[in-house]
């Protein structure tokens, strides 16, 4: 992507700074490609120590989903919303070794469907 690029998404989706401030967190994100090489859906991961993962799926700016498990695939922190709802959820989600942290499982899922 061209600065020029980069810029303009940014103007057109602000909300595109959000994904920057978790990446500068550490996470990891990977597109979803249609077949003309749009972008349709982002996914991003952040792992923890002890097989702790929080996920991130992004379909719109209104359409997103966030999520904790741990490291048999209990999801501990479930969330859907817009963009900047579910990141300030997982920028404010306590670290899994906190003891604020959710720890109850309430769902299970394959490791393969995360978000």
């Amino acid at each position: 992507m061209t600065p020029q690029e980069h810029s303009a998404a940014l103007a057109e989706f602000p909300e595109l700074l959000r994904l920057i401030d978790l990446h500068d967190a550490g996470w990891m994100f990977l597109p979803t490609l249609d077949s003309e090489g749009q972008v349709v859906e982002m996914h991003g991961v952040r792992t923890w120590p002890e097989g702790w993962a929080d996920a991130l799926r992004v379909r719109y700016t209104t359409d997103a989903r966030g999520l904790r498990t741990d490291h048999t695939g209990g999801i501990t922190w479930q969330r859907d919303g817009t963009l900047n709802e579910i990141v300030d959820g997982l920028i404010t989600l306590p670290a899994p070794s906190d003891r604020l942290a959710p720890r109850l499982v309430v769902a299970q899922t394959s490791m393969l469907r995360l978000a």
